[in-house]
C-alpha cells in the first residue's frame, strides 16, 4: 500500500505515462518506475509562474536516476537471497572439487561424493553407476541405502531401467514410482519412491559429450519432491564426477600400459637369456651371434652344441612371423634341438627329430621353421649340415670366396618329408656366417632393401679380422642403411671359425 506523502495527501497511483495531478498544495507529477516492483515517483509541487515547468524539468531529470537506482538495488537483493539459498550447493561443489582433487581411486571418490551430495539434497539412497564400454553395462561403484558389491550390473538395453534409459538418451529424469510398470530389480536396491537420475557426461577436447554414467538419488527426507534446482545441482556435480572417471581411466590405463612395457621387458631378458653365451663354443671354435627381435620378443634364434670329440654344433632358425606367437615356437625349439644335438647321429637326424617334437605346434599354429644345422668336426676338416629350407648360410674360405650351403629341405613344419644331410671341407681358416632374412630385407626410410651381396661384400673386405670385429661390421653397415627406418623384422647373425 502506498504511503500518505509528505503533502498530508496520497496521489492516484495508476500505470502510465507521467502525469500531472493536481493537490492540495499545487499540482504535482506522477510517473511509474519501470521494474519488477510496483513504484512511482512523485515531484512538485513548485511555486513561481514557472513552476510547471520546473515540475517537468525536474522529472525528466529524475526518472533515469531513481529507476536505475532501485534497479541496482533489486539485482543486489535478488543476488543476495540466491547466493543465500545456494550456499550449502556452492559449498557443496568446492567439496566435490577437493575430494576430486586429493583422490585417484574411482570408487572412493564417487563413494564420498555420492554421500555428500545425499546431505545437501536430503536423499537416503543413491548410486553412481559407471559404463562399462566391454560389457556394455552400468556397473555400480557406490551406493547408499545398499552395498555397491551387492548391486548386479544393468545392461544399457533393459527397458525397464531408468538408469539406462537415463545414459541412453542423455537426458536427466525425475522418476514417479508407478504400481502398474516393472521396477528395475538392480534399482531396487536404491530405490524408493521418487528417483532424480542424471547422466554423467564429459566431454573430450577434440569430439563430442561422451555418457560415462549415471547418477542416481532417492528417498528424499520429509517426502520432499526434487525440484528444477536439485536437477541442476546434480547435472553440474556430474560433469565434475565424469571428468573423475575420464582421470582414473587414464590413470588406470597409464599403470596398465607401465605394467605391459616392463612385462614386455621382462619377456625380453627372458628370451635373451635363452640363448647360449657363445664362449661354451671355445676353444674349439671361435663363435659370436647377436640377436634383435624386431619387437620385445620374437623368432629368430640361435644355439650352441659342444658335441665332443672337437666336434661344434651351430643352429640358426627364424620362426615365420615375430612376436609372441614365434617366441613361444622359438623356446620350444631351442630346449628340443639341446636334447636332440646330443642324442643325433647327424645333423639331417637332429633336424628330423626336431620336427617330430614340434610337428603338432607347427601344425597347430600354421607356422613353419626355417633352420640350418651344421657341425664342424675340425679334427676330421669336415662341415656337416643340413638346411631345412633356410636361404642364408654361407661358407667363406680364407681368400673371402664365398659358398652358398643352399636349402636341401623345406623348413620344418611345411611338409612331413625327413630333412637329409650333406657335407664339405673344412680348413680352420674357414668362416660360416649364417643370418636370417631379416637383414638382407631389411629397408631404409627410402624403402630401398640391403640385400645379401651387400652383407657379404663386408664380411669378405673384413675376412682378415676376427669374428667379432666381423660381426660389429655387419651391424654398422646395417644401421648406416636403415637409419631411423622402423625394424619390420627380427635380426639374427652368427659367425663361426674354428
Amino acid at each position: 500500500m502506498p504511503a500518505v506523502g509528505i503533502l498530508g495527501w496520497t496521489p492516484p497511483f495508476e500505470d502510465g505515462p507521467p502525469r500531472r495531478v493536481p493537490s492540495p498544495s499545487g499540482p504535482v507529477m506522477v510517473a511509474s518506475l519501470p521494474g519488477a516492483r510496483r513504484a512511482w515517483l512523485v515531484v512538485g509541487p513548485c511555486a513561481g509562474e514557472n513552476g510547471a515547468d520546473q515540475i517537468e524539468a525536474y522529472l525528466r531529470f529524475l526518472l533515469p536516476v531513481i529507476s536505475q537506482y532501485l534497479s541496482s538495488g533489486l539485482e543486489v537483493e535478488h543476488a543476495a537471497n540466491e547466493l543465500a539459498e545456494r550456499y550449502e550447493e556452492i559449498n557443496l561443489l568446492y567439496t566435490i572439487t577437493e575430494i576430486l582433487g586429493r583422490t585417484l581411486s574411482l570408487e572412493e571418490a564417487a563413494a564420498t561424493i555420492l554421500r555428500e551430495i545425499s546431505e545437501t539434497v536430503g536423499a537416503r539412497r543413491g548410486s553412481i553407476l559407471v559404463h562399462d564400454r566391454v560389457t556394455d553395462t552400468l556397473q555400480c561403484v557406490a551406493a547408499l541405502g545398499a552395498a555397491a558389491m551387492d548391486v548386479p550390473p544393468i545392461a544399457l538395453d533393459d527397458p525397464c531401467s531408468v538408469s539406462a534409459s537415463v545414459l541412453r538418451e542423455r537426458r536427466a529424469t525425475i522418476a514417479e514410482e508407478e504400481p502398474e510398470s516393472p521396477t528395475c530389480a538392480a534399482e531396487s536396491l536404491y530405490r524408493h519412491g521418487t528417483m532424480l537420475s542424471v547422466p554423467i557426461m564429459w566431454t573430450a577436447p577434440s569430439g563430442g559429450p561422451e555418457p560415462l554414467g549415471v547418477v542416481n538419488l532417492s528417498d528424499r527426507s520429509g517426502g520432499q519432491v526434487f525440484t528444477a534446482g536439485d536437477q541442476k545441482l546434480i547435472t553440474a556435480i556430474a560433469t565434475q564426477i565424469g571428468t573423475a572417471i575420464q582421470n582414473a581411466r587414464l590413470v588406470r590405463e597409464s599403470l596398465s600400459q607401465q605394467r605391459l612395457v616392463q612385462e614386455l621387458a621382462l619377456a625380453h631378458d627372458l628370451q635373451m637369456r635363452l640363448l647360449p653365451r657363445t664362449q661354451i663354443a671355445a676353444p674349439e671354435a671361435d663363435v659370436v651371434a647377436r640377436v634383435i627381435p624386431a619387437e620385445s620378443v620374437g623368432g629368430d634364434f640361435y644355439n650352441l652344441f659342444r658335441l665332443g670329440g672337437g666336434r661344434t654344433g651351430v643352429m640358426i632358425g627364424d620362426v615365420s612371423s615375430h612376436g609372441y606367437r614365434a617366441a613361444l615356437i622359438m623356446a620350444l625349439a631351442m630346449s628340443a634341438s639341446a636334447i636332440h644335438a646330443q642324442s643325433s647321429a647327424g645333423p639331417g637326424e637332429m633336424l628330423s627329430a626336431l620336427l617330430g617334437t614340434l610337428r603338432e605346434e607347427l601344425a597347430t599354429t600354421e607356422m613353419f621353421i626355417t633352420t640350418f644345422y651344421g657341425v664342424i668336426d675340425r679334427e676330421a676338416g669336415v662341415l656337416r649340415y643340413a638346411n631345412a629350407g633356410h636361404p642364408y648360410a654361407y661358407h667363406i674360405g680364407a681368400d673371402g670366396s664365398v659358398e652358398r650351403l643352399g636349402a636341401i629341405d623345406a623348413p620344418l613344419g611345411m611338409v612331413e618329408s625327413v630333412p637329409s644331410a650333406r657335407s664339405r671341407p673344412w680348413s680352420r681358416n674357414d668362416l660360416l656366417l649364417l643370418f636370417t632374412d631379416g637383414v638382407s630385407d631389411a629397408r631404409n626410410r627410402f624403402g630401398v632393401r640391403l640385400g645379401e651381396a651387400t652383407v657379404l661384400d663386408v664380411v669378405r673386405e673384413n675376412r682378415a679380422e676376427k669374428p667379432a670385429t666381423i660381426l660389429e661390421r655387419v651391424f654398422e653397415l646395417l644401421e648406416e642403411h636403415t637409419g631411423e627406418a622402423v625394424q619390420a623384422d627380427d635380426i639374427a647373425v652368427v659367425l663361426t671359425a674354428s
